[in-house]
């Protein structure tokens, strides 16, 4: 195995336990069982476990239905829904290629992700939103639609609501205001500058840092990160994307979750028990556990 592929090492364990509010265990190496014991071990004691589509949204349902650790968000990743509705002939998605199957399949999906958020170990629906980088302008009505259907899911039962947003702030931020955001709305690996942190934190959204808030080229990331209020803040891994400095480009996992609150707590300038305590608290509150 080359250096890039190898798994960073375990960092040193946090003083006060933390949650990773955003990981995909099924896209990583290894066992479930393995992935938690690592985490735990450095203070990571919880994890949020985000389908992208029915197959994961199932997954996470069940797996954190088996875990104690583990809470779920289930949902259509804003990529998963135009192919559902206009087909994906280059099987780019997890499913291979796949056919058009228009708004009914869109719908017959939607159906089978209000059935799963109503369980008591699904804490939200997510991640969902917009994503202007990777769908054209035709994926977009499909996108929409489904985005403000994951809304009204999230408010009727109950739950927070995770969302994606690439490349696509307005016009996320116009949706949620249209729609009325559900009392607990998360931005997931929040992207925007600082003038963006101050309208989420105007409208009381949590905005959750993951591993890229360390990279080089990241200043408005922490930029944003030292003007969100403290109680709004969130950590995540993305796992396996978004390995934080000065592991970037080698497979992520919750157990690197120390190495990105570290950075946090210093562009806070604050120490990293205020950062972890602060992070545990509102991870709590964010999915009502």
């Amino acid at each position: 195995m080359s250096s890039k592929d190898a798994p960073p090492p375990l960092p040193e364990p946090l003083g006060v336990p933390v949650a990773d509010s955003h990981t995909h265990l099924d896209m990583q190496s290894g066992t479930v069982e393995e992935a938690l014991t690592k985490a735990a071990a450095v203070g990571v004691e919880t994890v949020v476990q985000v389908g992208c589509d029915l197959k994961g949204s199932r997954w996470a349902a069940e797996t954190a239905a088996a875990h104690d650790s583990v809470w779920a968000a289930v949902a259509l990743h804003p990529n998963e829904a135009p192919r559902i509705v206009l087909g994906d002939p280059d099987g780019w998605s997890r499913q291979g290629a796949r056919e058009a199957g228009g708004d009914a399949a869109l719908d017959d999906a939607l159906a089978e992700i209000d059935r799963l958020a109503a369980l008591p170990e699904v804490k939200a629906v997510g991640e969902t939103g917009l994503d202007h980088f990777r769908t054209g302008p035709e994926g977009m009505a499909a996108q929409e639609r489904s985005f403000r259907a994951h809304i009204e899911i999230a408010k009727r039962h109950g739950k927070a609501l995770v969302i994606h947003d690439r490349e696509a702030h307005a016009d996320v931020l116009r949706i949620l205001a249209e729609e009325g955001a559900p009392e607990r709305t998360v931005f997931h690996c929040y992207s925007g500058d600082a003038d963006m942190a101050r309208v989420c934190a105007e409208a009381g959204y949590f905005m959750s840092f993951a591993g890229n808030v360390t990279f080089k080229n990241a200043q408005p990331l922490r930029d944003a990160l030292a003007v969100a209020p403290l109680d709004l803040v969130l950590v995540e891994t993305d796992a396996p994307f978004l390995t934080p400095a000065p592991y970037r480009g080698r497979p992520n996992a919750p157990y690197l979750v120390p190495v990105t609150v570290r950075a946090m707590a210093a562009v806070r300038g604050i120490d990293e028990e205020a950062m972890s305590t602060a992070i545990g608290v509102n991870t709590a509150r964010a999915f009502d556990y």
